[in-house]
């Protein structure tokens, strides 16, 4: 996922993506803690992509205000 698609979003669907990968991390840390996980790199990607919400949500506040 890219910022371009990101900030094509609206606020309620940028919570819910958020909602969503945050689901979805929680997921991966739990079978790479059981040892269940094969590829380990998708955490790494997951985390960038909550940050990236998060900052396009951020820039969004900003610029409403």
């Amino acid at each position: 996922m890219n910022a371009k698609e990101l900030k094509g979003l609206s606020a309620q669907e940028l919570d819910s993506k958020l909602a969503e990968l945050v689901e979805t991390h929680f997921n991966l840390r739990f079978q790479h803690k059981t040892g269940q996980l094969e590829s380990t790199g998708r955490l790494k990607q997951v985390k960038r992509d909550i940050a990236r919400v998060k900052t396009i949500r951020r820039e969004k506040e900003l610029n409403s205000r």
